[in-house]
């Protein structure tokens, strides 16, 4: 299996069944993308995941520049769920916020929230376009797991619907400077929430306050870029109450 995989240069999400023999069929852009981008011949080993059935090894049996098929031949790794953990940030700059949701899939988030707040810079998202950054990440760091990139959702609807059975880990500026251990927490369902640029309002920081649910922590003795925060606030719930321990 080792020499197999060893001949496979690509790794590429499709929406479709995978399984032994299963035919998998490319769209233009994947066509496109193996045969003349990275010129492929038929014959040629690619690793396939569609974020349910793992990963499997695949050979080109069909090529042209508009269309292609591969055929499964074996699973090299079985669907490997993150951590029950989501991700709420308030959308930022374009490039940061394409770089906040590609780190979130690297780093095991099951799901990626963006929120809308009272000082959120921006009032829209590309939801379509995030998700397509969430599968390029998965594609490139091994992971058999897509999450989801949901619709800009209001913040104080969502805190207001909030699931008793998730914690929300709030990652409070005006914290900084103190100590937070988050390994006096229990593991389970939770949820990360970074705010925008511009701060918590006092409104929203009332209700989180009131949420019983909710957990403030600090991320360190400097104030961090939202995008940044959201890194670090990943890894250090991830190597203390995820998958990194």
């Amino acid at each position: 299996m080792v020499s197999l995989m060893a001949n496979a240069k690509v790794r590429l999400f499709v929406d479709h069944p995978l399984d032994t023999g299963k035919p998998v069929p490319l769209d233009r852009d994947q066509a496109n993308y193996l045969f003349n981008v990275m010129r492929l011949p038929i014959g040629a080993q690619v690793l396939l995941i569609n974020g349910r059935d793992g990963e499997w090894l695949a050979d080109v049996a069909e090529a042209t520049k508009r269309r292609g098929v591969l055929v499964c031949q074996i699973q090299t790794k079985p669907l490997q769920m993150p951590p029950d953990l989501w991700l709420l940030f308030a959308p930022i700059k374009k490039a940061r916020t394409d770089f906040i949701v590609e780190k979130a899939a690297e780093m095991g988030a099951a799901r990626i929230i963006p929120v809308q707040t009272e000082y959120t810079n921006s009032d829209r998202i590309r939801q379509d376009r995030l998700q397509a950054h969430a599968i390029e990440a998965t594609e490139q760091c091994g992971g058999t797991y897509v999450p989801e990139v949901s619709g800009l959702e209001k913040l104080a609807s969502l805190l207001d619907a909030w699931p008793e059975d998730r914690q929300l880990l709030f990652c409070d500026e005006g914290l900084a400077g103190q100590t937070s251990d988050l390994r006096e927490l229990d593991p389970g369902k939770w949820a990360i929430l970074i705010g925008p640029e511009g701060g918590f309002s006092d409104a929203e920081r009332k209700i989180l306050a009131g949420l019983s649910q909710s957990t403030s922590v600090s991320l360190g003795p400097r104030i961090l870029r939202a995008d940044t925060a959201a890194v670090a606030a990943l890894a250090l719930w991830q190597s203390e109450l995820g998958d990194w321990r």
